[in-house]
C-alpha cells in the first residue's frame, strides 16, 4: 500500500520561545533548561526538575527532523504535562495557560500542513479553565485541551468542573486526559513505578471517575482520548460492567449500564508491544484507536507509525488509525 499520511495526537511541546515568555510573566515559575549535552536536557518548571527533556521538545528544527524519522506527517501540539501547575494560584496559571495556547496556536498558522493544536487549563481554577477553553477554540482554533487525569487529587467527577465539561460538550471538545500527580506514588518510588505503572493507574481512575460519575452520560459531545493505550481501561470494561450489575455503589450516579459510556472513550497506540495493540484493536474496535506518540520523552517512541503498518489488519483500518481517527476526533473533515 502507498504510505498513508499519519497524524500524532500525542506530542508535547515548550519551545525556548514559550519558556522565556513564561518566566517574563510569571518569574517564580519560569522553566529552565541546563543542559546534560548536545540533545538531553534538564527542565526545571516551579522549582521541579524532569530529566531528560529532549531538545526536540523546544527545538522546532530538531521536531520536524523526529517527526520525518518517525514516519509522522502531522502532529496535534499539547503542553508539556510538566506545565499543568495546578498546586499553583488558578490566576497565575490561567496568566502561564494563555502563554502557552497563544503559542501554539501560533506554530499551527506557521506550520498549518504540519500542525494542530489543542490547549492546556488552569484546571484548579474551573471557571478561569472553562473561559480559556472557550477563547482557545473560537479565538485561537485550537481543537480542545489536554488536561491532567486528577486536580490536586480530585478526581474528573468533581462537581467544580461542570463548569468545564458544559463548555467543552457545547463546543464539541477534543479533551486528552493525561496522568498527572499520580496516586499510590508513595508506594512507586523506586524502579520509575511512578511512570510504569502510576500512570497508567491513573488514567484508569479518571476514566472510571468520568464513567460512574456520570459526567460521560451527561456530556456525551465530549471527544475523550486517554493516552498509553487507556492505562489499564480496555483490559478491565469487563470488571466495571459486571461490578455496576452486581454493587449499589457504582449505580450511585450512572443508573444505566457503563458500557455506553465505556463505548465512548477513545485510546491512542502507545503500548510498547504488538500483542497489546492487537488486544487493543480487537477489544475497543478501529474506530476508537488513534496514533500517538508522546514525543518527546522517552517513554514514547519513535516507531509509533511503523508499529501500525505492521499490523495484520486492512489498509483501511491503518489509515483510520493513522490518519482518518486523529482528524475525526478534533474535529477536522476527513476526506
Amino acid at each position: 500500500m502507498a504510505k498513508p499520511k499519519t497524524v500524532d495526537t500525542h506530542a508535547h511541546i515548550l519551545t525556548d520561545e514559550t519558556m522565556r515568555m513564561i518566566g517574563k510573566e510569571a518569574p517564580k515559575i519560569a522553566p529552565k533548561l541546563t543542559p546534560l549535552d548536545n540533545d538531553m536536557f534538564v527542565l526545571d518548571v516551579a522549582g521541579t526538575p524532569y530529566r531528560p527533556f529532549p531538545r526536540g521538545g523546544w527545538d522546532l528544527e530538531q521536531r520536524f527532523k523526529d517527526m520525518a524519522a518517525s514516519d509522522v506527517d502531522m502532529q496535534v501540539l499539547s503542553n508539556t504535562p510538566q506545565t499543568f501547575l495546578y498546586n499553583e494560584d488558578g490566576g497565575l496559571n490561567a496568566t502561564v495557560a494563555a502563554i502557552q495556547n497563544d503559542q501554539i496556536a501560533r506554530h499551527v498558522k506557521a506550520h498549518p500542513d504540519r500542525f494542530h493544536g489543542i490547549a492546556t487549563l488552569p484546571m484548579q481554577a474551573p471557571d478561569k479553565a472553562a473561559a480559556e477553553l472557550r477563547r482557545a477554540m473560537t479565538s485561537l482554533g485550537l481543537k480542545g485541551a489536554q488536561i491532567g487525569s486528577n486536580v490536586n487529587g480530585k478526581n474528573l467527577d468533581d462537581p467544580g468542573l461542570e463548569p468545564v465539561w458544559a463548555v467543552a460538550n457545547e463546543l464539541k471538545a477534543f479533551i486528552m486526559v493525561h496522568p498527572t500527580q499520580v496516586a499510590g506514588a508513595d508506594r512507586l518510588k523506586s524502579y520509575y513505578l511512578t511512570n510504569f505503572i502510576g500512570n497508567p493507574l491513573d488514567s484508569t481512575i479518571a476514566a472510571a471517575s468520568l464513567v460512574f460519575g456520570g459526567v460521560i452520560e451527561r456530556f456525551p459531545d465530549i471527544k475523550f482520548l486517554f493516552v498509553h493505550g487507556g492505562g489499564f481501561v480496555p483490559y478491565q470494561i469487563g470488571r466495571f460492567s459486571h461490578g455496576w450489575k452486581v454493587r449499589p455503589e457504582p449505580q450511585l450516579k450512572l443508573k444505566s449500564p457503563p458500557d455506553a459510556s465505556f463505548a465512548k472513550l477513545h485510546f491512542d497506540t502507545i503500548l510498547h508491544g504488538r500483542p497489546a495493540l492487537e488486544f487493543l484493536i480487537s477489544s475497543c474496535g478501529v474506530s476508537r484507536i488513534v496514533l500517538g506518540s508522546d514525543y518527546p520523552y522517552d517513554m514514547g517512541t519513535f516507531e509509533c507509525a511503523r508499529q501500525v503498518l505492521a499490523l495484520s489488519i486492512s489498509d483501511a483500518d491503518k489509515d483510520t488509525i493513522l490518519r482518518r481517527g486523529p482528524l475525526k476526533l478534533i474535529g477536522e473533515q476527513v476526506a
